[in-house]
């Protein structure tokens, strides 16, 4: 731990664990979201693998069928709040203002709030196994279902989504403000680079979703706490319209996921093939129009809950229409490959390996999108496969080509080649073994979530195999994460431009300095910085011209930057108590306030800058 430590570099004025408690440096809450959220993914995979083994045989008994609940529940909430989530956070903290020119972010404080604010609301939920307390009514706690939770499980999850929410919305504000207001002279919106444009469109997406959900929970918890009855049937109530409130939020949370991982691959596939990306302002807007779209598709999710034929057909033909865009983007990555000067780094390959699960998991989408089609396949194994084949196949794959690509800016040192395809290609066919055979398990009826089912009905071959793919999976990571140590005591030590990069961030030493630079660069074209070495007439390491300077942290030494703070994180622990003073005792939930609006106070004192 302390060789990976060592890897990143420690700004004047930082000292010790404490300086990452204060630390409102963009680069460093970057590294923190990214190593927070992989114990998570560490976390949800054992969670899955558990499920597994219950469902290797028929008639198993590795876990109950209460445990079991609990299991696909946090196992959801977990990959998708707590993994995919906060990964592509840790992309946006550490990449978008050295991508667009800025020294921090437009709000440093409110960036550490996001930061602490997740990882508490993280600890709540997760507080949850340590208490007997396991939120099991399903990642999407259907209302009829969680309306009849015993106990405190219910009240765990609402609680940590709302924590969570505050985490997202706080981080979504920043960096739409950081991407709208600071970016480098002459950097016009055409031309940031794919992965901010990707970004920003994200961030419209959480600042519009999240009160949604944030409305939903909170009327569960209304129904939970104060038998306010808003979904129960008997009362007037009705469950549907949480289908409908937490659909009109999860649909856009799907894109949300993904559009990072798009933006990752966009600008890894240019890098490796040699050549710009094909259609630059195709990809831009369709991003920007699958934005938009996915308003609009949220109830192919409950073509089976009796809307009705007409109401059916409209989103059935929403969802088809959402495919086009999205088909346009795969287009677009082909042509930057076709004829390129292909070199097949890691990154490289999980860049492609995310293209090629993407569209299986979108084709089984469309699939999903006739209604009549959808009846058969609703909650059957068909559809965990097509979920998987996007999220897994696609976001994660995705961030992965983007841990490889941006791993050596991040640490100043390369992961092993040999030990990172390996990683691939045990990913990406462990990935094919698990949830490829999920697709005939459904077609043959096999419902989702059930803990057990009997060796008549013919599914034990298929989730056999499944569940050998999921510890070749687990192996991947193993693979990973001996990558990283062994890369962190003896790996090659990379330049600030290994890859021979496009965009600002490669014009710089790795890893960064704490200020990222010293002179602000002018921007003159899109790909500025690999335009500029073509004007030299050969690649350079970095720097040298056009504004741009190699940094080896020796200046900026008038250079002001956002002073260290221990306000954010007492605002988010007073906040976090506040809301787990309702889970223990009201005394806790005062205690909470006062920390967190003592904490407001100092912060809206503390001086700005250093």
């Amino acid at each position: 731990m302390a060789a990976i430590t060592g890897l990143l570099q420690r700004p004047t004025g930082y000292a010790g664990w404490w300086s990452w408690v204060v630390t409102v440096d963009h680069k460093r809450i970057g590294i923190l979201y990214g190593v927070t959220a992989f114990a998570f993914l560490l976390v949800g995979g054992i969670q899955a693998l558990l499920m597994r083994l219950q469902l290797a045989t028929p008639e198993a008994e590795v876990v109950s069928a209460d445990t079991f609940n609990q299991l696909f529940t946090m196992h959801g909430t977990t990959m998708i709040f707590l993994v995919i989530m906060p990964l592509g956070a840790a992309f946006f903290n550490y990449l978008i203002p050295l991508q667009i020119g800025a020294r921090d972010v437009a709000f440093p404080r409110l960036n550490a709030f996001s930061y602490w604010t997740f990882l508490f609301g993280a600890l709540l939920m997760n507080t949850s196994f340590l208490v007997g307390e396991v939120p099991d009514s399903g990642w999407f706690m259907y209302a009829n279902i969680s309306e009849r939770a015993a106990g405190l499980r219910t009240e765990f999850w609402i609680l940590g989504i709302q924590v969570l929410g505050i985490a997202s919305l706080a981080a979504a504000f920043n960096f739409f403000v950081t991407i709208v207001n600071m970016r480098a002279p002459g950097m016009t919106l055409m031309r940031m680079p794919l992965f901010t444009w990707m970004s920003l469109v994200t961030m419209v997406l959480i600042v519009l979703a999240f009160p949604i959900i944030t409305v939903a929970v909170t009327l569960l918890m209304l129904d939970r706490f104060f038998d306010a009855q808003f979904f129960v049937p008997a009362a007037g109530g009705n469950p549907v319209l949480w289908q409908h409130l937490f659909w009109l939020f999860g649909h856009p949370e799907v894109y949300i996921l993904i559009l990072p991982a798009m933006g990752i691959v966009s600008e890894v596939l240019p890098t490796f093939s040699r050549k710009p990306l094909f259609g630059y302002p195709v990809v831009v807007y369709s991003g920007i129009v699958i934005g938009f779209m996915s308003w609009g598709v949220w109830s192919h999710h409950m073509f089976t809950v009796g809307l009705g034929p007409v109401a059916n057909s409209a989103f059935a033909l929403s969802t088809m229409a959402i495919a086009v865009p999205t088909g346009v983007k795969i287009f677009n990555w082909l042509g930057t490959l076709w004829g390129g000067s292909i070199e097949a780094k890691t990154a490289l390959l999980f860049s492609v390996g995310f293209i090629a699960m993407f569209i299986i998991g979108g084709l089984s989408g469309v699939m999903h999108s006739s209604a009549p089609s959808d009846f058969q396949q609703q909650d059957t194994y068909f559809v965990v496969a097509h979920f998987h084949y996007v999220l897994f196949g696609g976001s994660l794959l995705g961030i992965f080509s983007g841990i490889y690509y941006w791993w050596p800016k991040v640490t100043g040192r390369l992961l092993n080649e040999g030990l990172g395809k390996l990683n691939f290609w045990l990913m990406f066919i462990g990935f094919n073994v698990t949830f490829f055979p999920m697709h005939f398990l459904g077609l043959d009826g096999m419902p989702r979530r059930v803990f057990s089912y009997s060796g008549e009905m013919g599914w034990d071959f298929w989730n056999m195999v499944a569940s050998v793919g999921s510890f070749i999976i687990a192996a991947s990571m193993l693979v990973f994460i001996w990558n990283v140590i062994v890369t962190a005591r003896r790996g090659e030590q990379a330049s600030g431009d290994p890859w021979d990069g496009r965009t600002l961030e490669w014009s710089m030493a790795s890893p960064p300095p704490a200020y990222n630079f010293e002179t602000i660069p002018t921007v003159e074209a899109r790909d500025d910085w690999w335009e500029t070495k073509q004007r030299l007439g050969a690649p350079v390491p970095s720097g040298g011209a056009n504004g741009h300077t190699e940094h080896h942290g020796e200046g900026g030494h008038g250079i002001h930057m956002p002073s260290l703070s221990y306000f954010p994180i007492l605002v988010s622990l007073g906040m976090t108590l506040a809301a787990a003073g309702m889970l223990i005792h009201l005394a806790v939930s005062f205690v909470g306030i006062a920390i967190m609006l003592t904490s407001i106070y100092g912060w809206a004192l503390e001086p700005a800058s250093e």
